[in-house]
């Protein structure tokens, strides 16, 4: 089983003044294996560091993450991270974004090929895998950021505020994708994000998350990201329980925000 497990992680940044900043102190959870997560909560609390720990990218000053039982030391192939901006090769064509990562391990080009075709037919983007990628749209670029993404068979995805950039029109559509994603190929995903009606959508479970030091306030087991499989996500967000727990998550996250603008101005 390829769980991902936080073992009391911390991560302290030191400062140009000589300072110290507690981004992260003590997370510890376990995300089973085809789970889907979203973590949100106020700018500062750790999120991005969080996630750029989990990728690979950074390595924590206490505690470890853990995938399929080994420790996360460095970027790997067991895991697949989506960015906000899609990170794309814009002079290349689609389907020459969406086979980078096959092509620099000297795949197969003939098997190659084919899984191009399955993924862009996956993600709405038949036919257009000979379009150069700057000629895309935003929500088209997302979609061969996805499949890039996917196309490696991580066992884990990792999403930064993937839709923000997004019209709310798209940024909708997208979600019903990333819903779709999730249910079709059983991935384990993380997904960080500052909206909370799509924290909510999206999050099998979701973390909310405090700052100074960044830590796990408050966890929720949500029905929504299922009932989204099968529902328009317009009927979903009008349904009594998604409202009241929507206003209970921003009361708290605009609670913290009034405690850190406190700290500051006392400061």
């Amino acid at each position: 089983m390829s769980d991902l497990v936080a073992d009391k992680v911390n991560m302290v940044f030191n400062t140009k003044g000589g300072g110290t900043v507690h981004a992260l102190k003590d997370i510890s959870f376990t995300l089973k294996q085809g789970e889907l997560l979203s973590v949100l909560g106020p700018s500062g609390c750790g999120k991005t560091t969080l996630l750029n720990i989990i990728a690979g990218f950074n390595r924590p000053t206490g505690g470890a993450f853990y995938l399929g039982g080994e420790e996360i030391s460095g970027p790997g192939l067991n895991r697949g991270m989506v960015f906000q901006q899609g990170a794309l090769f814009e002079w290349l064509t689609v389907a020459e974004n969406v086979n980078f990562g096959l092509r620099m391990k000297g795949s197969d080009k003939k098997e190659t090929a084919q899984k191009v075709e399955e993924w862009l037919d996956i993600v709405g983007l038949q036919g257009f895998g000979n379009t150069p990628t700057y000629q895309l749209s935003g929500g088209m670029q997302q979609r061969v950021a996805l499949a890039r993404c996917l196309i490696n068979d991580p066992d884990l995805i990792l999403m930064d505020e993937p839709l923000g950039a997004l019209d709310a029109l798209t940024r909708e559509k997208m979600q019903t994708l990333v819903l779709k994603i999730w249910k079709e190929t059983g991935k384990t995903i993380m997904i960080i994000t500052h909206s909370v009606e799509e924290a909510l959508l999206l999050g099998e479970r979701l973390f909310v998350m405090a700052p100074r030091p960044g830590r796990l306030h408050k966890e929720y087991q949500l029905p929504f990201a299922e009932q989204g499989l099968t529902t328009d996500p317009r009927e979903i967000k009008n349904s009594a329980q998604f409202s009241e727990t929507r206003e209970e998550i921003l009361t708290m996250i605009w609670n913290m925000e009034e405690e850190i603008m406190g700290k500051t101005n006392a400061a």
